[in-house]
């Protein structure tokens, strides 16, 4: 799945092309995704000129002088940049097409979401998708005193206290997993009994990680690639666990174990990350 700093790529990506030009015209041709796509959004934003392109959590915002197109990748998505004239793919559902430039969204599952929030319905924070969402890891508020304030009383696991989103946004499954093995913590530690100097480890190992795989363009899974079409490059340079089971730890040499949780696959090093 696209986690944040795929989606922060992608949208690196489109905000260097997009704002300030108009959209000469948006098609949708597979309107059956996560969530049907609003039948009128061809005609809402074609012709209007795109102001800036933001990103909450694993969403990316479109911004219209009236509204914003909000966008999420699903399991498998990406919306890359193709030329005029090349031919669409299988499973490519939309097409944003302007006078220097196209994007495509391709979606093979259909798990993603193209979706309309008109600005007369009050700030985009405040849509269904996005109020409930945590702070943003880079937030210079995202602190170990903070997650550990957060992080009180809370029984789940640790790692699924993270990929709740709700107290931080874009530690998805794979970063999670890195994240927590950088910091020494085991994902099966209960939230609420994370130290406050842990905590702290947590929020520095979170911002490392995911700075990593901003740097390298995100991870290789599946069918992600960036707005240019290029895949990301994060398992090769970075990843010390996830999808390296039976593998000896880097730091010690004991292998990764991997486990199950909340049906999604967790990797840590059973000595590095003693409960």
């Amino acid at each position: 799945m696209p986690e944040l700093p795929e989606v922060e790529t992608t949208r690196r990506g489109i905000a260097t092309i997009m704002p300030g030009h108009v959209l000469k015209q948006f098609l949708v041709y597979e309107p059956r995704m996560r969530w049907p796509v609003p039948p009128d959004i061809e005609q809402t934003i074609s012709g209007h000129e795109v102001v800036s392109c933001e990103r909450r959590g694993k969403y990316l915002l479109i911004n219209f002088d009236h509204g914003t197109q909000i966008i999420h990748l699903g399991m498998s998505g990406s919306l890359r940049r193709a030329s005029l004239d090349e031919p669409r793919r299988k499973h490519d559902h939309a097409e944003w097409l302007f006078d220097h430039a196209r994007f495509l969204l391709h979606d093979p599952r259909r798990f993603g979401a193209i979706l309309w929030h008109d600005a007369a319905s009050g700030p985009i924070t405040s849509h269904a998708l996005l109020h409930k969402l945590g702070i943003e890891p880079f937030d210079p508020l995202f602190t170990g005193t903070y997650l550990h304030q957060r992080l009180r009383g809370k029984t789940l696991s640790i790692k699924q206290a993270l990929l709740a989103g709700t107290i931080v946004v874009g530690v998805g499954n794979i970063y999670a997993s890195e994240s927590l093995f950088r910091a020494r913590i085991n994902p099966l530690a209960a939230a609420g009994t994370v130290s406050l100097e842990r905590c702290q480890r947590l929020v520095a190992a979170i911002r490392q990680t995911l700075g990593e795989a901003l740097e390298s363009g995100g991870s290789t899974l599946r069918d992600y690639v960036n707005a240019t079409g290029e895949p990301g490059a994060y398992f090769d340079i970075y990843a010390a666990v996830y999808e390296k089971a039976g593998k000896p730890c880097n730091v010690c040499a004991t292998p990764i174990k991997r486990i199950v949780q909340g049906q999604r696959a967790t990797y840590y090093c059973p000595k590095c990350q003693r409960r």
